[in-house]
């Protein structure tokens, strides 16, 4: 997907950003359709697989993180909801990532 250093020059939301607010105004930009967080967004059609890249590379350039490997998941995409924890989990100073002190969820959804 994106290299590090392709990260130096994304603008990385600023700290108490609503990561929610941001993907939902995105996605009614992008659809011309009103979506809620936990709303199914493939289920009813809202996504093409074209779609889901262009995505994945906004959650990365938007908020600093590198989707690869197990993350590309469908699951990780499917709701505004699922894909905000991705980008907790996956973000600069993330306190669930693995080998760090955090709040003890291992994301085992």
């Amino acid at each position: 997907m994106t290299e590090s250093s392709d990260l130096a020059g994304a603008a990385v939301a600023p700290a108490g950003h609503d990561v929610a607010a941001e993907l939902l105004a995105f996605l009614e930009a992008k659809t011309k359709t009103t979506w809620e967080a936990d709303q199914d967004i493939f289920a009813v059609g809202g996504m093409s697989s074209l779609f889901a890249m262009q995505l994945v590379v906004h959650l990365e350039k938007t908020y600093a993180v590198t989707i690869s490997g197990a993350d590309l998941m469908l699951d990780n995409f499917r709701t505004v909801d699922t894909m905000v924890r991705l980008v907790r989990r996956l973000g600069p100073g993330a306190t669930d990532a693995p080998g760090t002190a955090g709040t003890g969820d291992t994301g085992g959804e």
